[in-house]
């Protein structure tokens, strides 16, 4: 019979295995910015040599999303978009949001690397961990807060500091794979506007949700965009 004890361990356990899948998704994106980030190759081919080096390397078998690697204008194209492939130019800035599953965990992780030495671009992609860390430390403040008053928190901040934000969620819940399906109707899996739930809720269950936070940043003059994501709870 279980009771509160095994509960606080099930939550402990959850809580361990996710920091430890995103630890795993830290080394894949050091390897990919150290081999892989380099011009006059397509995003299409990066997304192919991504897989090779996570498999080799850690052993990643399976991504619970599709890989994103977006360069240029396509930065901007929102997830569910499938923008023509591009080769990435000398100067250019370059997203990269991969969902690795590893042992059944799943991690859900996004950077954003910048080539040459574009001021505008650069300036980008230096705002995007700071406002992360930002927007993480309102939810802190308030773990019980909604998803919808954090999105505006996310929302608000961006544009406080000059960016506009760039897509229509912050986030959504991450867990063992295959985790709490996130079909359009279900908004209270996200971070997003009209999700008037805590965000402190359990999940099917029973256990708390784990979430996490995404920040997407727009150049104001809708030149290229940027991207960071990790893991907001555990």
């Amino acid at each position: 019979m279980s009771g509160p004890s095994s509960v606080i361990s099930d939550e402990a356990a959850r809580a361990s295995y996710l920091r430890d899948a995103e630890s795993k998704a830290v080394q894949l994106f050091e390897a990919i910015e150290e081999h892989l980030v380099r011009p006059g190759v397509s995003e299409k081919d990066v997304s192919k040599e991504i897989y090779d080096l996570g498999f080799n390397l850690l052993g990643i078998k399976t991504h619970w999303h599709k890989r994103v690697v977006r360069s240029g204008p396509n930065t901007l194209c929102p997830f569910e978009e499938n923008p023509p492939d591009r080769v990435i130019q000398a100067d250019d800035i370059l997203v990269v949001d991969l969902g690795p599953v590893f042992e059944a965990w799943e991690a859900d992780f996004g950077r954003t690397f910048v080539l040459g030495n574009d001021a505008a671009k650069t300036k980008l992609r230096d705002a995007l961990e700071p406002m992360w860390n930002k927007v993480k430390g309102a939810y802190d403040a308030n773990p019980g807060m909604t998803g919808e008053e954090l999105y505006d928190i996310a929302v608000q901040s961006a544009e406080a500091d000059g960016w506009e934000f760039g897509a229509p969620i912050a986030g959504h819940i991450v867990g063992s794979f295959p985790h709490e399906r996130i079909p359009r109707d279900k908004i209270a899996l996200y971070i997003t506007r009209g999700n008037d739930k805590s965000m402190g809720c359990s999940g099917g269950d029973g256990l708390r949700r784990h979430w996490i936070l995404e920040i997407h940043l727009r150049d104001p003059d809708g030149r290229f965009g940027g991207f960071f994501e990790q893991l907001l709870t555990a």
